[in-house]
Order: structure tokens, then C-alpha cells, then sequence
């Protein structure tokens, strides 16, 4: 009984899926829509350095200014 319904289940899924993907459109990205003006496209070092660099920067600044703002009691080691 329990397989039945597993397969029935998978059944449904897999045939859900199917009609979600013969029913959607593509995407027309190559078509233009009116008042459409892209700019220049990015080379591969702004790329990096918009989507990696420029990230890990910011982390870095602020889990700096963090740990130099901290104001939290510290022990202080008796030297």
C-alpha cells in the first residue's frame, strides 16, 4: 500500500513538472522591449571586482570597525 502511493506521488510530481515545462515560454531575452537602452557590458576584472572584491572588502571594514569598536570587559593579563 505504501508503495502504491509513493508511486503515485511521483507520478504527479513528475507529470506536474512536465506540463510546468511544455507550457512556459522562453525567456525572449533577445528580443527588445520599447525603451529598452542596455549599456556596455562589464569585462571580467570589473566583474571580480564589482561581485567578489568589492564584498569581501566590505566585510573586511566592518568586521574590522567591529572589533575595534567593541567596548566589551576584557580580562586583563597580569604581565
Amino acid at each position: 500500500m505504501d508503495k502504491k502511493n509513493a508511486l503515485r506521488a511521483g507520478a504527479v510530481t513528475a507529470g506536474s513538472t512536465l506540463m510546468m515545462l511544455l507550457m512556459t515560454s522562453p525567456a525572449l531575452a533577445v528580443a527588445r522591449d520599447d525603451g529598452d537602452d542596455p549599456g556596455p557590458g562589464l569585462s571580467i576584472a570589473q566583474t571580480l571586482g564589482l561581485y567578489v572584491a568589492t564584498p569581501i572588502v566590505l566585510f573586511l571594514i566592518i568586521a574590522g570597525l567591529v572589533m575595534v569598536l567593541d567596548k566589551s570587559d576584557k580580562p586583563q593579563s597580569a604581565s
